[in-house]
């Protein structure tokens, strides 16, 4: 049986369930190395949602792993020192693996592992960048960018990709198509499309915040940053101003009083601060629309959309998002509007509200059919199909 080290920075509810996938598929003796030491500990503070963070699901079953010494004085995955390992190669080399999967590459240890690797162990790699940001015109500084990120990807032997948006990255930058596998981005699926009862907890939440059955919700989770655009959300919203309809905000994040201030009151409007994994199953079932209006930059999927869809919703996503090219246009589900022009997104708003609340939740039927094929499991394919070659 092949060996495959794993490296990643941290345990995240998006990759444990597929970490643990391949641990059981018996074609792999999979270890999982995670390079941020301090998150063992299980509970973080995240910047944007501006508190500390532990997530209510087990992140570390079902699959072998280690967590590497990080010696960085300021330890945190938001910077290239923050992950600094000095003793992850001679530990990555005593496990002996046939090959490697590294998560991101703009970290002192991922690079210097990348470089150390090359060339004597097949190297898979994970990154979900895109070019939505990217300025169209020419510039020295992307044109380094560009040189850079060549350089970088000369150090591993195939990428997974995680829709078209990610695949075009890499192409751009060196990597033959050949030399690419697709492994969609996915969320546990089943976790939220059979949650026991969350139809009924929602309805029941509803009509305690004082929404009817015949009222539309539109719905709002995520972190409260410019990135994602809430508050452009709010004011289409306001504007629009259309009869029996509500939003819902979901989040916390720098932007939060703002977007309190924005609301001044108004009571068709719902703050329900942070909600933990457990409860967004019926978090989502709380809307009919579900719209992820990022800005970015570094938008580079959006897996609340993928979330919303499991649980039967429709979904509006910006142009911005790396995944709406996959999830909205190819599926045929949803709406898509311009990122950064807020006259699209109230446009879009309104056009979906014209719709029936049946129709609405028709739609976000059909969206739930469909993001089965989203999955781990594709995921996990991938990774054994690689490794089978190598």
């Amino acid at each position: 049986m092949k060996k495959l080290a794993i490296v990643t920075t941290h345990p995240i509810q998006y990759n444990a369930p597929f970490f643990a996938l391949l641990a059981s598929s018996g074609k792999l003796d999979v270890k999982v190395f995670y390079t941020w030491e301090q998150s063992q500990a299980g509970k973080l503070y995240d910047p944007n949602f501006k508190r500390e963070i532990s997530w209510d699901i087990p992140l570390l079953d079902g699959y072998n792993y280690q967590f590497s010494k990080n010696s960085s004085s300021n330890p945190g995955s938001s910077h290239f020192s923050g992950i600094d390992n000095p003793n992850l190669i001679q530990e990555i080399s005593e496990f002996s693996p046939d090959g490697l999967l590294v998560f991101g590459w703009s970290f002192k240890s991922h690079l210097k592992l990348l470089r150390h690797f090359s060339g004597k162990v097949p190297i898979l790699f994970r990154g979900d960048s895109t070019l939505l940001d990217e300025p169209k015109n020419f510039s020295v500084k992307k044109l380094i960018r560009r040189m850079l990120l060549s350089w970088v990807y000369k150090h591993i032997d195939a990428a997974l990709y995680t829709g078209e948006a990610n695949r075009e990255y890499f192409i751009k930058h060196g990597i033959a198509k050949d030399h690419l596998f697709y492994a969609p981005h996915a969320i546990d699926n089943s976790r939220f499309k059979y949650a026991s009862l969350a139809e009924e907890k929602a309805e029941k939440w509803r009509l305690e915040l004082g929404i009817a059955s015949n009222e539309k919700v539109i719905l709002f989770a995520g972190k409260l940053e410019p990135k994602k655009n809430p508050l452009g959300l709010m004011r289409a919203f306001k504007e629009l101003n259309i009869p029996k309809t509500h939003l819902i905000i979901v989040g916390t994040g720098v932007l939060e009083a703002s977007l309190k201030e924005l609301a001044a009151g108004d009571p068709r409007i719902h703050f329900l601060g942070f909600q933990n994994q457990q409860s967004m199953p019926v978090v989502y079932r709380l809307a009919d629309i579900f719209v992820l209006p990022s800005v970015g930059p570094g938008e580079t999927w959006g897996l609340a959309l993928n979330e919303a869809m499991a649980c039967n919703r429709t979904v509006i996503a910006s142009d911005l998002c790396g995944a709406t090219e996959d999830l909205v246009n190819k599926c045929g589900i949803g709406w898509q509007f311009e990122g950064r022009n807020q006259a699209s997104l109230k446009e879009t708003l309104q056009k979906a509200l014209a719709l029936e609340r049946k129709d609405l939740l028709e739609l976000g039927g059909n969206a739930g059919k469909l993001i089965d094929k989203f999955s781990f499991d594709a995921i996990a394919n991938a990774v054994i199909e690689w490794t089978e070659t190598n």
